[in-house]
């Protein structure tokens, strides 16, 4: 609330002015900041009381104006009540806003998300990834097709979102669009740092999310065993493309690259090591941390088999890799071929190489997760909850030495 407010009439000095009526005027002062606000009436200094601010005289005129005042002062006091109730700060200008009925630089939701997406367009490849800006702007569409579907309006002011607003987007999320739980949880993420902004600023006065709950849903993470692994290894494909992808996906399980990665490792990101051995020296895409790594023999086989490709060459590139939609396409295929039963995404590649090639083989966890770039240890556990293999040696090991004490 407020320290200090007051109001007060008074007559306005036109430039110029020689003689004559002046416009009556309304001051509203909070907290030592002011604003003004003409009544649009004009009156004569002579008939005019600045101390009291109001007209003197008994005519009719004078009644009627200081009337019409009176109105306005009413009129303030109830503009300060709504201001209370709507929890908004009050303000000179926020007063003088809710008087006229305009609100200068007005914002909305869709307004300030466009805003904010084109500022991130602006610096992609620098802070962002192309990916990154692509996703904001989905959420944005889907942010735009609710407020039509919720309030038949094209937009909408920022200070009228509130928890209901918040909790009817995830039901519409997950009814009309068909969204995963997880998936709509991603949508809202990047929907709230946009309104957090907007509280920042102090834009909005209380953050809309406040009490509602953002926890993803644990997901099992998929990856090949070491049996389908070979089964793909040594399969080779008539059609040379499926090959291809083939030999770029198998490099992503040995190495744990995401596909952004892998499609813009370049050669010079190849060198040799403080051990003397060809090592991977990158930097991730998504989080921007360094993935440093001595690179195994079947992945340097691979690199070996593409140093002369055409595509390779005019690039700088380490490996020809296609757009994201047809790898998945291809390896889709590869799949079907091979016989194994598991919807196939380049991905996949990253969780065989975490838990199959990896921690399954006793390469520790802190080793892990410096090789995949993750910036906590909470990221690479996620991995160690799916190795059946690694708890049934663990066990097996517990039953032979309470075996042993039972002798």
């Amino acid at each position: 609330m407020e320290k200090s407010f007051g109001l007060f009439f008074f007559l306005k000095q036109p430039k110029n002015y020689t003689t004559g009526p002046k416009y009556v005027y309304l001051r509203l002062t909070v907290d030592g900041a002011a604003r003004e606000i003409s009544t649009k009436r004009l009156w004569e200094p002579a008939r005019w009381s600045a101390e009291a601010g109001r007209a003197t005289g008994s005519k009719e005129d004078a009644k009627s104006l200081n009337q019409y005042l009176e109105t306005l002062r009413t009129k303030v006091h109830e503009a300060r009540r709504t201001l209370l109730e709507a929890d908004k700060l009050i303000t000179a200008e926020a007063l003088k806003q809710e008087l006229t009925g305009k609100e200068e630089n007005k914002r909305t939701v869709l307004a300030v998300f466009q805003q904010h997406n084109q500022q991130m367009k602006a610096l992609v490849g620098r802070e962002f990834a192309p990916g990154t800006l692509e996703r904001y702007q989905t959420s944005l569409a889907h942010t735009r097709s609710f407020i039509q579907w919720k309030y038949g309006v094209a937009d909408m002011a920022i200070q009228q979102l509130d928890y209901e607003f918040i909790s009817e987007y995830a039901f519409w999320l997950k009814s009309v669009r068909h969204c995963s739980h997880n998936t709509t949880m991603k949508y809202l993420s990047n929907f709230k740092k946009v309104i957090l902004h907007c509280v920042r600023n102090g834009w909005l006065n209380r953050d809309p999310f406040l009490g509602f709950k953002m926890n993803k849903r644990e997901v099992v993470r998929t990856a090949l065993t070491e049996k389908e692994l070979q089964i793909i290894a040594v399969k080779s494909f008539t059609i040379e493309r499926l090959n291809q992808v083939k030999d770029i996906f198998l490099f992503s399980c040995y190495t744990g690259l995401a596909y952004a990665d892998v499609k813009k490792l370049k050669r010079s990101e190849i060198a040799v090591g403080m051990d003397g051995e060809q090592w991977l020296l990158t930097m991730r895409q998504k989080t921007e941390t360094v993935s440093r790594m001595p690179l195994l023999p079947m992945a340097l086989e691979i690199i070996k088999r593409y140093q002369d490709h055409p595509q390779c060459c005019n690039t700088g590139k380490v490996l020809p890799v296609l757009s994201n939609q047809k790898m998945n396409a291809y390896l889709k295929e590869i799949a079907d071929v091979c016989g194994i039963n598991k919807n196939l995404t380049f991905h996949i590649a990253r969780h065989t190489f975490a838990t199959t090639i990896t921690l399954s083989n006793g390469v520790p966890m802190e080793t892990v997760s410096k090789m995949l770039g993750h910036k906590s240890m909470k990221q690479t556990q996620h991995y160690a909850k799916i190795l059946d293999k690694k708890i049934s040696e663990d066990m097996n090991l517990l039953k032979s030495k309470l075996a042993k004490k039972v002798r």
